[in-house]
């Protein structure tokens, strides 16, 4: 009888060895998908972030080409959306004050073509 018991806590036990076994190397491919799906994702905001670059460096060429100021265009929105963020009927209506000062500039620049 001690032996027949003995048996099943052998068994048992490498039942559970084995679980623990799977459990491990399940975790182990979930690591390295993660580690591939992390490269992919750096690869692919490297790539936009070039791009951004690009875009940005085309447009301020535009920009100066048009005669635009870019720093302020660029101060304008931050400021327009630091005030969308904020709390308060006021940010509102300084937004409205700020949509009206950039509209005169634009018509200045289509003034001096």
């Amino acid at each position: 009888m001690g032996l027949g018991g003995t048996a099943k806590k052998l068994q048992k036990v490498t039942d559970m060895a084995e679980d623990v076994y799977t459990r491990l190397n399940d975790l182990r491919d979930q690591v390295i998908e993660m580690r591939e799906t992390t490269q992919e994702t750096k690869e692919r905001v490297d790539r936009l972030e070039r791009e951004s670059a690009e875009m940005r460096a085309l447009l301020e060429a535009l920009a100066e080409e048009e005669g635009i100021d870019v720093e302020s265009v660029s101060a304008d929105a931050h400021i327009f959306e630091a005030e969308a963020s904020g709390e308060g009927p006021g940010a509102d209506g300084d937004t409205a004050a700020d949509e009206a000062s950039v509209d005169p500039s634009s018509t200045k620049t289509d003034a001096g073509e």
